[in-house]
């Protein structure tokens, strides 16, 4: 068996993640088709380079498919409630910075924090009969984070487009997404509440905890986290 390595398949991510494997003595790169998702290790035997978008690299490493994946932290919480028994994280890698926020339209004046948050909502709800709507592709998380916060009278709305146009679209009256410099919130006219981000989020490599391995794959696994180790 050959110890899988999961990286993500496109984009920035995949192109700074090939980068910081680069600046450890490990090139990666594509197969020749980019139809394929596999790829090449050179600088370490015995690994082999699994293609994947971000959001399947939590499944993945839980399931035991991969040894070695990287993702956001985001992610990895969001998709496995357990996360901490199926995944452990190896290192942050420096990029891919994110902060999972809540927020809601810059005209609500009066609402700064999570608490301004529930008295409007249980208004919202006593005068429309029907919940105040947060779209979010992060229902654990948002749950989790408005419940520790006291807010009662929400519905999550599912989001998988652009979450941040919800509200001009009258789809929802709040949103919790993931942000980088907060551009994209501003010029839909949103403000992030003050209480603070639901999570702080950068591209992590992270090691399965379920993956069934060999001495050889120990092996290689050994060297290769001596690799990465080096700064």
């Amino acid at each position: 068996m050959t110890l899988k390595l999961g990286v993500p398949s496109k984009g920035r991510l995949m192109e700074k993640t090939f980068d910081w494997f680069a600046q450890h003595g490990i090139r990666l790169s594509r197969s020749a088709s980019d139809r394929e998702y596999a790829g090449v290790v050179d600088g370490i035997e015995g690994v082999a380079l699994v293609l994947l978008s971000a959001g399947e690299m939590p499944r993945e490493l839980a399931q035991g498919r991969i040894h070695f994946g990287v993702t956001g932290t985001d992610l990895i919480e969001e998709k496995l409630p357990l996360w901490e028994q199926q995944v452990e994280p190896v290192r942050t890698l420096g990029f891919g910075f994110a902060d999972l926020v809540l927020a809601v339209p810059k005209a609500w004046v009066d609402v700064d924090t999570l608490e301004d948050l529930d008295a409007v909502a249980a208004s919202f709800r006593q005068t429309h009969d029907m919940r105040l709507r947060i779209a979010t592709k992060y229902h654990r998380l948002v749950r989790e984070y408005l419940r520790h916060g006291g807010v009662a009278d929400y519905a999550l709305v599912d989001s998988q487009g652009a979450t941040e146009g919800t509200v001009a679209n009258e789809t929802a009256e709040a949103i919790a997404d993931i942000s980088s410099s907060g551009e994209t919130l501003r010029a839909n006219h949103l403000k992030v509440l003050s209480d603070g981000p639901i999570l702080r989020s950068q591209a992590t490599l992270w090691r399965s905890r379920v993956a069934e391995t060999d001495d050889a794959e120990r092996a290689t696994a050994s060297k290769l986290l001596n690799a990465l180790a080096a700064d």
